[in-house]
């Protein structure tokens, strides 16, 4: 990244501020940062922190280079096309919309039956917010090297990403990563809950759960081993962790885990099909 970043943030909240956190000051000036949002409150933030602002899309769009959609799926198709006018032949577009195929966004951006493709859709999760993310990425086949590169730069300020193929490996992004912090915050609920029952005070049962979880993840991360193999390690046959374990394959627990990725992959391609249907009104 030798040139100068101008960066747009179309869309001020949470995923544009952890973005714009682990880039101003490392990769650009605050001054270099324009941000995009009807909210006062959100504006005022944005303007405390040295950004330009404004309260929907204008001329100054044109003075930056690329353009990062962090706004909800059902506002897309109006935004995208409120950007438009000031639209350059080597802006690149980085979207974090859930559903919306990066080909959909080129048709909205283009003229004429003459899409704009120069387009990175992205899907990160949520410890972003604390640059420990993990993002899957595609790009559109126009989208050249140099701009790969500044896309790629741009989400690992917020953590690891992971490039994927197309629209549909999004899809399945979506259902492991992009919402599985909240299989995870769900486990560590019921964990702690468990404690609680089991007469540990609040505080105790949270302190050992997270402190388990982070540990065995890292754990995971750090050895050569597969997760089954580190599971097998920790369990002595006839012993308390076989027991538990009895139970979770009593119920089933890998297929309702299968049964769950499958409905938030489907539902993702779901919201994928409804936004390529091209009946929204220009």
């Amino acid at each position: 990244m030798d040139k100068k970043l101008t960066l747009a943030l179309i869309g001020g909240g949470n995923m544009a501020s952890a973005l714009a956190s682990g880039l101003i000051g490392r990769r650009c000036a605050a001054a270099d940062v324009h941000v995009i949002d009807p909210g006062d409150t959100a504006r005022a933030h944005w303007e405390a922190l040295g950004t330009a602002t404004a309260a929907a899309p204008d001329e100054r769009l044109s003075r930056c280079h690329v353009w990062f959609f962090a706004v909800k799926p059902q506002l897309m198709p109006q935004v995208v096309r409120q950007c438009r006018p000031w639209l350059r032949p080597d802006t690149l577009i980085v979207s974090i919309a859930a559903g919306i195929p990066g080909r959909a966004i080129a048709q909205w951006l283009g003229e004429a039956g003459a899409p704009y493709e120069n387009v990175v859709r992205c899907m990160p999760n949520t410890p972003a917010l604390i640059a420990s993310g993990m993002t899957g990425m595609m790009a559109l086949p126009a989208v050249g090297a140099d701009d790969r590169q500044l896309a790629e730069t741009l989400l690992r300020a917020v953590g690891d990403i992971l490039w994927v193929p197309d629209d549909a490996a999004i899809d399945a992004v979506t259902a492991v990563s992009g919402s599985g912090p909240a299989y995870v915050f769900l486990f560590l609920e019921s964990l702690i809950e468990a404690g609680k029952q089991h007469g540990l005070p609040a505080d105790q049962a949270r302190q050992l759960a997270l402190a388990t979880f982070h540990g065995a993840t890292q754990l995971a991360m750090l050895s050569p081993d597969s997760p089954a193999i580190l599971r097998e390690r920790v369990t002595s046959k006839g012993g308390t962790t076989a027991a538990a374990l009895d139970v979770f394959r009593q119920h089933d627990q890998k297929n309702i885990i299968a049964q769950a990725v499958a409905a938030a992959a489907q539902r993702a391609a779901q919201l994928a099909r409804e936004f390529s249907t091209p009946n929204t009104p220009e």
